[in-house]
């Protein structure tokens, strides 16, 4: 299975559109148009496919996990009152 495959079925899975999967990748601050995004969704013998690479999909999962959960917490450490000694 491509990596063009597991696009393609995430896509539909989710009900995501172009627009949407464009919006996800801004979240990573991965920048991509609509035009090269249908690329990736073409059928393999048109001209116009391109192959999808690791890094797009890995930010296209990075940007999902945003886009589902809400963005990552802060960690800051929790500061514990100190008891005073006598």
């Amino acid at each position: 299975m491509t990596n063009n495959d597991i696009f393609k079925k995430l896509r539909v899975a989710l009900q995501l559109r172009d627009d949407e999967i464009v919006k996800i990748l801004e979240l990573v601050d991965f920048r991509i148009s609509k035009s090269e995004l249908g690329a990736f969704f073409r059928k393999e013998d048109h001209p116009k496919y391109k192959e999808c690479g690791d890094q797009i999909l890995r930010n296209f999962l990075n940007g999902l996990v945003i886009h589902l959960r809400g963005p990552k917490p802060d960690k800051k450490p929790k500061l514990t009152p100190q008891k005073k000694s006598n």
